[in-house]
């Protein structure tokens, strides 16, 4: 089989981007030709509300001079305009819902427009995944066949190393803005108890509260973007990883990847993570509630046992979402597309 990939990025630290790139080397390694449609490649906007538009349109155009393919991927409907343009079976993943993400980001004034680019995506689909439970179950009840599959992580290829910068080490790593839950990570930060340093990683809309912060207070250090090499050790050399995320569409990379690296991980209670993670894996926090954070990143920093505790069972669960069991879900759908 050969297979086009579209996706709106394919570079980064997590979300999309980092299944992009685990699919990508996951097929790749199965012995199957992959090509790969994406904001790296392809002409976009680098403005704020018009990236995802000028990448659906560019996208549509780029596909105009594809060969045909056998299985075209697509992440997201944004993705799905070029996926409808190209012959092959198609496959369209969905990692949230998508009108609900694009009100938070930029208002109701593009809910109505997204709305329709998301049915109209739904439609042009031969087959339909869904990164969570909660996500699955609002698609069938408007009628959609949906199957679920759980974002996943390549165990075997994080780096190794640990580093620890300082002794009471915390780290925040993703996309720095409101969806993401930037507004409580800023109270976080104004508020942190001056023993423990907070490592924040990422780049987004809101970073520079977070640069403005980093200056003001010393032990909040500010590192904008950086690469998988360098975000792993410090992770793995961190006593919490922090995930205040008011949405999301599956369990976070960087929360799997925190696990992995048996770091004991404080993340908001979303439904996702009661379906799919235990009390016991991962310290869940009500949305928007930057005191009750500050209170168990407090309890937790002095309390190593229950440290150890959730690591050790966040660490197993991983297992659970490496490429090398979610991968074969991925290759079931594609073959029985093909012999359909």
């Amino acid at each position: 089989m050969n297979f086009l990939i579209i996706s709106p990025t394919q570079s980064g630290i997590g979300g999309i981007a980092g299944v992009v790139q685990n699919q990508h080397n996951f097929l790749k390694k199965q012995g199957y030709s992959v090509d790969i449609i994406s904001s790296e490649n392809t002409f976009t906007i680098p403005i704020r509300g018009l990236k995802n538009p000028s990448f659906m349109i560019s996208s549509y155009l780029k596909t105009k001079f594809k060969k045909n393919y056998d299985i075209v991927h697509a992440h997201n409907p944004i993705s799905a305009l070029a996926m409808k343009n190209i012959h092959g079976k198609k496959v369209l993943s969905l990692w949230g819902l998508f009108s609900e993400q694009i009100e938070i980001l930029h208002g109701k004034t593009l809910n109505k427009a997204s709305n329709q680019l998301e049915k109209n995506s739904l439609k042009w689909a031969d087959v339909i995944t869904v990164a969570s439970k909660e996500i699955q179950n609002h698609y069938r009840n408007l009628g959609y066949e949906t199957y679920y599959i759980p974002n996943a992580i390549n165990i075997e290829d994080l780096p190794t190393e640990t580093k620890r910068n300082y002794k009471k080490q915390i780290i925040y790593v993703g996309r720095l803005s409101k969806e993401k839950g930037s507004s409580t990570l800023v109270e976080i930060s104004k508020n942190l108890n001056d023993k423990i340093d907070l490592i924040i990683i990422g780049s987004g809309p809101d970073e520079e509260f977070f640069k403005t912060l980093s200056l003001k207070r010393k032990n909040i250090h500010f590192l904008g973007y950086q690469s998988k090499n360098v975000v792993i050790p410090l992770i793995r050399g961190s006593d919490i990883l922090l995930s205040p995320s008011l949405k999301e569409g599956g369990v976070s990379t960087t929360i799997l990847e925190g696990m992995a690296c048996k770091t004991a991980i404080i993340a908001t209670k979303l439904a996702v993570y009661d379906d799919e993670l235990g009390d016991d894996a991962i310290l869940k926090i009500p949305s928007n509630n930057s005191e009750k954070f500050l209170n168990a990143i407090n309890c937790l920093i002095d309390d190593s046992s229950k440290r150890e505790k959730l690591s050790e069972k966040g660490y197993e669960l991983s297992k659970l979402y490496s490429w090398d069991n979610i991968g074969k879900k991925y290759l079931d759908i594609y073959q029985k597309l093909q012999n359909f």
